[in-house]
């Protein structure tokens, strides 16, 4: 047998093969290796949307890693936070404590609120996201009748317009345009990923 064949031979089971983790961890003083299972086991548990059973997480650990201690020592780190780490349905999970239910229910609530839009407010959005610098004028010309300071308004403070540049129009007045939020909120990578818009034949 050839020096690099002995070389290949004397690696650990699974060395230098892509995808494959460590799980032994010998090369890590005890207290640091407990530290990176605990690390592993909670990045697992935190990815989850559901329950993980014993076994899946005892891959992630070496011999030495007893699955349940570290859940104990991880549910110890946890005290005074407002999420909890739980045994159910068979593995083990994170929620959040029963006496925070209200104020996470209060703000879906005002999320759902900062979110929902009018008839007339999504109207105007599209109408600013198609025209875009648009004016008040302009919104006229498109709706037939003057669109409301508070409207506009309303979408300023949900961050969804802002000002843009001056309207050559006498006056100059100010101009709409969309923000970065509009595109977060509507999952546009940018305004080209707009719906082509379709026109009638009148």
């Amino acid at each position: 047998m050839t020096d690099d064949a002995k070389r290949e031979n004397a690696k650990p089971k699974g060395a230098g093969r892509e995808g494959v983790i460590d799980r032994e961890l010998e090369d890590l003083p005890q207290e640091l290796r407990w530290r990176e299972w605990m690390g592993r086991i909670e990045a697992v548990l935190f990815a989850s949307p559901i329950p993980v059973g014993r076994d899946d997480l005892a891959r992630m650990v070496g011999q030495g890693g007893a699955v349940e201690m570290l859940i104990e020592d991880i549910q110890g780190e946890l005290t005074g936070r407002p999420y909890e780490l739980v045994q159910t349905a068979g593995g083990w999970m994170f929620r959040t404590k029963t006496q925070f239910a209200k104020a996470i229910k209060a703000a879906a609530d005002l999320a759902d609120q900062s979110l929902a839009f009018t008839e007339m407010e999504m109207g105007v959005l599209c109408a600013i996201a198609y025209h875009q610098p648009i004016d008040r004028a302009g919104l006229k010309d498109i709706f037939g009748k003057d669109v409301s300071r508070d409207l506009l308004a309303r979408l300023r403070f949900k961050d969804l317009i802002a000002s843009g540049p001056r309207s050559p129009r006498p006056g100059a007045p100010h101009t709409f345009v969309t923000t970065e939020m509009f595109l977060v909120t509507f999952d546009l990578q940018s305004l080209r990923d707009l719906p082509e818009l379709e026109l009638s034949d009148s």
